[in-house]
């Protein structure tokens, strides 16, 4: 594992974050009780727009219920929850952190859908999974913390059948001068921005082939317009994984896009 593999670890490092999920949940769940996807929302879509940016793409990307997906970078499962839940299909997680991937399985057993989502802990550039074993991988809010791109997406590339789909959700360099910390780096040591351009030269390069490519910019500035004119959030929602400066991470996220420092990317592509 490299020194900035290692300092992502730590960023999502999550001690003890499934206990806390546990406490959180028993104010309005008990133990026994299964919780929905509507419930577990606010606390694990852990990227700008939550579900609602997991749903649009989601449908961008033609889900059906027989199609294999791998959600890359997963987090603590609500994407694959969601895909799993809304169109019947199985659903793979990976992630980095394996404070994450125990809270997913804690959170997937009380939903009641252990029988259709598996977890597992796991690098993006060297995936556990032979060439051309999924239909769609799903990636969003991760590729930021990749430093050899091309290796991230040719990774992607290989595990995707023939014609196979990658949908990705993430943030991309503009005019610089990124604000920190932000929800996925404490500070530019551990983040790895691309400008629109080079991003999608790069897909191209490794073998990808653009169906959907949508700036989602204005979109996400409506939203966090909206939730900060709202009553702060009450229940369990993202701070309970990311801890007490979540607040100013997520603060600065929202500036740095009104600032035109970064812009939001959604795009769907298939394997040539």
């Amino acid at each position: 594992m490299t020194d900035t593999t290692t300092k992502v670890q730590e960023h999502y490092s999550g001690t003890g974050l499934t206990d806390r999920i546990k406490s959180a949940l028993a104010s309005f769940a008990p133990e026994d009780q299964t919780v929905t996807i509507a419930q577990l929302a606010p606390l694990d879509q852990f990227h700008t727009r939550g579900i609602l940016a997991t749903a649009d793409l989601a449908k961008a990307a033609g889900i059906e219920p027989a199609t294999r997906v791998l959600d890359l970078g997963c987090g603590i499962g609500g994407p694959a929850r969601y895909l799993a839940a809304t169109f019947g299909c199985k659903v793979t997680g990976v992630d980095l952190s394996p404070a994450f991937i125990d809270a997913a399985n804690y959170l997937t057993a009380r939903t009641g859908m252990s029988d259709r989502l598996t977890f597992q802990v796991g690098n993006a550039l060297d995936l556990p999974f032979a060439d051309g074993n999924f239909d769609v991988v799903f990636l969003q809010h991760v590729a930021m913390n990749i430093e050899h791109r091309s290796a991230l997406y040719s990774e992607v590339c290989r595990i995707l059948t023939s014609g196979g789909r990658f949908a990705t959700y993430d943030l991309v360099l503009r005019e610089g001068g990124v604000l920190y910390p932000v929800p996925w780096a404490r500070d530019a040591s551990t983040s790895f921005l691309l400008s629109e351009l080079d991003t999608r030269t790069t897909l191209e390069q490794v073998g990808f082939k653009t169906i959907l490519w949508r700036d989602d910019t204005q979109i996400a500035l409506n939203w966090f317009k909206e939730a900060m004119a709202g009553a702060p959030p009450t229940g369990p929602s993202l701070g309970f994984v990311m801890g007490t400066d979540f607040q100013e991470m997520i603060g600065n996220l929202a500036r740095n896009l009104r600032e035109r420092r970064l812009g939001l990317l959604s795009a769907v592509l298939t394997k040539k």
